[in-house]
């Protein structure tokens, strides 16, 4: 890890395409979906809070995947 990928990890990162915006809400869309038929089919306890946890950490990562990506070089 170099300076750069500290400074990277720790900045914002907005969209700067339609498509980047579009990706978020996808990924944002789907967790929820899914979210909420776990939330309907999973008993209360500890696996249950697990696997919301964790879902949250997806729809993170994935955004974080989307943001973190070069940004496009236009002319």
């Amino acid at each position: 890890m170099d300076e750069a990928d500290v400074i990277r990890r720790f900045t914002s990162h907005p969209a700067d395409t339609a498509e980047r915006r579009q990706a978020h809400e996808d990924i944002r869309s789907a967790c929820l979906e899914l979210g909420l038929m776990l939330h309907n089919e999973l008993p209360a306890g500890a696996e249950k809070q697990s696997a919301m946890f964790r879902l949250e950490e997806v729809m993170f990562w994935a955004n974080a995947a989307i943001a973190r990506q070069p940004r496009e070089v236009t002319s």
